[in-house]
Order: structure tokens, then C-alpha cells, then sequence
């Protein structure tokens, strides 16, 4: 569907004698670059040169010894505990289904174990641009209740017209952080790819707040492919992610945050407004009793009482963001 006119807009490229009279190789697929992203409104598609280019093969898993995966978790994840008893996780990489079978217990050791008896979290993915399509489910699974399993994401991949569903899993390693304690995740705009689809995952699982700055819009996976006997290569997404909740993708136009603020502000922000949700329940048990103490129609008050606490038992309240909007609500 994002190709329409596109075949009209080659044959008109194709008669333009100036295109074709580019000489530098590298130029061209400049050119052709621009000419591809402006058709299809797609900024992750692009036309490369490149005569010494050699397809990686990903490497097998390593058999590294548990000191240097304890470096290497120490390298991609940093833990804090911070004022509050606030967990703070900094993540670069989403590791894979495979790696974290491999460095579970060197991840609960060095990293959960110290963060689940915190009061609220926070997972920076401001910096996250790389991530395996299986470390999705684990993630998510550790802020979900084991049952019932919950349909997270779908993935459909071109090239083989398969699609594959990812739900929650029963088992984890470790204990659950669980669904009642806040959780933020901070974004920006150069969160990419996996990290993007974990938070849009448990924003749209209404179990995560967004912090931060639009994130980049990448993909799940992308292919380049050779163009004919050349040295020229097109870099695509050959896959999409389809939210179950939405019906919709992160793809192109990023996640939006539920509270904008420049990324290097993005941590301050989360942690007072964490701070201010600790705040709320006292302050609606406070206004609850004065109404039901002092209103002048006796049953009504006590009735309006016994509404703010059961609000405040379903959550109603974890959403707020500041004073303004509290102050409005409970009014």
C-alpha cells in the first residue's frame, strides 16, 4: 500500500537524463535515497554503494567464562538506587531469548536483586538503540501478573509472510516486579528499534508512563538487498510490529511520551512525579474524611468518602502527572 505511484515515479526517474548522467556511484544512490524517501514518506529506507560490502553472519553464542558476562552486563546495564527508594535502570541493549537463558542468574545477581525491593522504577532507554525481537516478552513479563498470559505484540515478517504473536510468559527467572508499583520509562529521540516496541508495549498495557522526547521510529528488522549484478544495496524494514491494543505500529512515527520533556530533563521529571503519586493516597484519604466529617448532609458525605477511597484502591489515581491535574480530578 505505501507503494502507490510508485512505479509512476520510476519511469519518470528513469527518462531523467541528469539522474542517469550522475558519474560517482556513491552520489547516486544519494540521490536515489532521497528520491525513495520522498515517494514512499519512509526516512529508514536507503540506496547504498558499496563494492566491498559482505552480508555478517551473526555469531554463534560464545562460550565466555561467568566473569566477562558479568563485565559485559555491568557494560550495557547500569543499577541505582536512588533517594526515594527508586530503582534506576539504564539499558543500551535488549539482550535476547538465548542470552538470558545463558546470563540469568548473573542478571538477578548483579542487577534484579537489587532493584525488586524498591517502591517504583525506572527503565532509561534514552540511549537504547539495539535489541533482540525475543528479549520483548521478558522484559514486559517482569511488570505483568503471570495469569492471564497477555497478547504483547505481532510481528509480521515480509519475506516469509509469517506472523508472529509474542504474549507474556507464565515463568520467569526471579520474581515478578509486579503491576502496582509505578514504573516510568524514559525515551528520546534517539531511542531506537526493540526499546521503542517494549515501550510502546507497556504504555499501550496502561502499566508504564512515558517520559521524555518522541522516540526515533525504526523497526524490528531490517534486510539490505542487493540491487541486480551491482554494487548498489537498498536497506528496507521487512517486518512490521502491529500492537494488539492499537491496532496500530510505533514504526515511522516513534512513541510518543505521555509527559514531553527534553531527554536530559527526563529523569528529574520521572522522579518527581513518582514522589507526587507517593503522596496521593493520604492526601484523598485526608480529603475524604474531611468531607464525611463536616458536609452538611451527613449520608452524602459519607457516601462521597467511600467513592475517593475506592478510587483510590483501583488505581484511578496512578496516572496523574502533577499537582494541576490532581487538584482537578478531585475536585
Amino acid at each position: 500500500e505505501r507503494l502507490t505511484g510508485m512505479e509512476e515515479t520510476i519511469d519518470a526517474a528513469s527518462s531523467n537524463t541528469e539522474i542517469l548522467s550522475i558519474p560517482d556511484p556513491a552520489a547516486l544512490a544519494s540521490v536515489l535515497t532521497e528520491g525513495v524517501k520522498n515517494t514512499i514518506g519512509d526516512s529508514r529506507v536507503k540506496v547504498t554503494y558499496e563494492p566491498e560490502y559482505v552480508p555478517a553472519i551473526p555469531p554463534a553464542m560464545p562460550d565466555i567464562p561467568p566473569e566477562q558476562l558479568a563485565g559485559m552486563i555491568k557494560a550495557t546495564v547500569k543499577v541505582e538506587v536512588l533517594d526515594g527508594n527508586i530503582a534506576y535502570l539504564k539499558i543500551q541493549h535488549i539482550i535476547g531469548e538465548e542470552m538470558a537463558q545463558k546470563v540469568g542468574p548473573l542478571l538477578l545477581e548483579y542487577i534484579w536483586d537489587k532493584v525488586l525491593p524498591t517502591s517504583a522504577m525506572v527503565l532509561d532507554f534514552r540511549s537504547a538503540v539495539s535489541g533482540e525481537l525475543s528479549g520483548i516478552p521478558y522484559i514486559v513479563s517482569y511488570y505483568t501478573d503471570p495469569e492471564p498470559l497477555i497478547h504483547i505484540d505481532s510481528v509480521y515478517d515480509r519475506p516469509s509472510d509469517i506472523t508472529t504473536e509474542l504474549w507474556s510468559m507464565p515463568t520467569l527467572l526471579g520474581k515478578r516486579y509486579g503491576t502496582s508499583k509505578p514504573l516510568f520509562i524514559l525515551t528520546s529521540k534517539n531511542t531506537l528499534g526493540v526499546a521503542e516496541d517494549v515501550a510502546y508495549c507497556l504504555k499501550n498495557l496502561k502499566r508504564a508512563t512515558i517520559v521524555g522526547e518522541n522516540t526515533a521510529g525504526g523497526t524490528v528488522k531490517t534486510d539490505k538487498i542487493k540491487v541486480g549484478d551491482t554494487d548498489f544495496y537498498v536497506t528496507m524494514p521487512v517486518a512490521k510490529s502491529i500492537n494488539p491494543i492499537t491496532g496500530k505500529s510505533w514504526e515511522v512515527y516513534g512513541v510518543a511520551p505521555d509527559v514531553e520533556v527534553a531527554a536530559e530533563d527526563a529523569l528529574d521529571t520521572a522522579v518527581a512525579i513518582i514522589k507526587l503519586r507517593a503522596e496521593l493516597p493520604d492526601l484523598v484519604q485526608a480529603a475524604a474524611t474531611l468531607i464525611a466529617d463536616n458536609y452538611a448532609f451527613p449520608s452524602i458525605g459519607a457516601d462521597l468518602a467511600e467513592k475517593l477511597e475506592a478510587a483510590v484502591a483501583s488505581g484511578e489515581y496512578n496516572l496523574i502527572f502533577t499537582k494541576d491535574t490532581f487538584k482537578a480530578k478531585l475536585s
